[in-house]
């Protein structure tokens, strides 16, 4: 798949049945094991030496770069692709901090053999301080603020946390309609391989023009399949994740 500029690669993925099932029928993909089972670097076969467990959290400990990724960095996946799906879990960032989640991920490599970023594939769920990051005040309508569709979508209501509180974080894809949920409120839908959704990439920085690949693959995101992993993001600064779950909507 892909074209003469990318190819999609197929990596090991792990075995979801391997995981235990919660009473409320999803599977915990992290429980606070320091092992952080199934996990991996985008494009690795290891766990980036910045990404740890502490206090019961998958923590990344941040470079202060931004998203100057250093060589001991890079985003996190866990190693199973989800097609119809709701992921849950608990996210903190610390004071003026940025991250994200990404679904429907691939691995994508360009001609040059190295990965492409995993946002060229991958819808983002943001995860920000809303009041210190600039990235708050950037986009369109708050597009950038916390659990909005990146640079698409704003989340509304915006009912975030603070810096160094938990958040709640509810992401459901079902055969394209997709729904972010924030502190148990839905704040985001919309609906993928739609035109409107092409749209809404055509005016967005990852519009055909700015940047065809990234065009190309989030326009058909998920791949043949419609299937992906789920990614965290490093973008330089302190971030954790807790009580990871995802229940799979056949």
């Amino acid at each position: 798949p892909g074209s003469p500029e990318y190819t999609i690669v197929n990596n090991p993925q792990v075995n979801i049945a391997d995981f235990p099932m919660d009473k409320d029928g999803y599977y915990v993909i992290f429980n606070g094991n320091e092992k952080m089972q199934g996990w991996r670097g985008y494009g690795k076969d290891h766990i980036p030496a910045r990404w740890s467990v502490e206090d019961g959290a998958i923590k990344f400990a941040g470079s202060g770069g931004g998203e100057a990724q250093t060589g001991e960095g890079g985003d996190l996946i866990f190693a199973h692709k989800f097609q119809n799906f709701v992921f849950e879990m608990e996210w903190k960032v610390s004071e003026g901090g940025n991250s994200g989640i990404f679904y429907l991920a691939q691995e994508v490599k360009k001609e040059n053999g190295k990965y492409a970023p995993i946002y060229l594939s991958a819808p983002e769920c943001q995860v920000l301080d809303n009041v210190k990051h600039p990235d708050a005040m950037l986009g369109k309508d708050g597009n950038r603020q916390s659990s909005s569709l990146y640079d698409m979508i704003p989340a509304k209501p915006q009912n975030q946390n603070p810096f160094g509180e938990w958040n709640k974080a509810r992401i459901m894809v079902y055969k394209g309609t997709v729904v972010h949920g924030q502190n148990d409120a839905n704040v985001v839908e919309y609906h993928l391989w739609t035109p409107q959704w092409t749209d809404m990439l055509q005016n967005s920085k990852f519009s055909a023009e700015r940047w065809p690949i990234g065009f190309e693959l989030l326009n058909n995101c998920g791949g043949a399949e419609r299937k992906g992993y789920i990614g965290l993001q490093d973008h330089g600064d302190d971030v954790w994740y807790r009580n990871i779950r995802i229940k799979v909507m056949e």
